[in-house]
């Protein structure tokens, strides 16, 4: 009996907690100022993801190492 009880009482949270997380999920609202908001940030990642598509790809730049200079030092105390 206290598996029966035990199965019951996961099955009840695992039901429990799919529909809290579906209800999570989208909110509707009918603020025309919030929905003003989301529209603007939806054009304005539009406008860049087209702007990083359009932007033609650029060839990583290879530094030159500086030449390396002789230390006089070590120069001096081979002769």
């Amino acid at each position: 009996m206290k598996k029966v009880s035990l199965a019951i009482l996961v099955s009840l949270c695992a039901v429990t907690g799919a529909a809290h997380a579906q209800d999570a999920g989208i909110r509707t609202s009918t603020d025309p100022a919030k929905a003003a908001d989301i529209e603007q940030r939806a054009q304005d990642l539009q406008n860049r993801q087209q702007a990083m598509e359009s932007a033609p790809a650029t060839p990583a730049k290879h530094h030159k190492t500086a030449p390396h200079h002789h230390n006089k030092k070590a120069a001096d105390a081979g002769t």
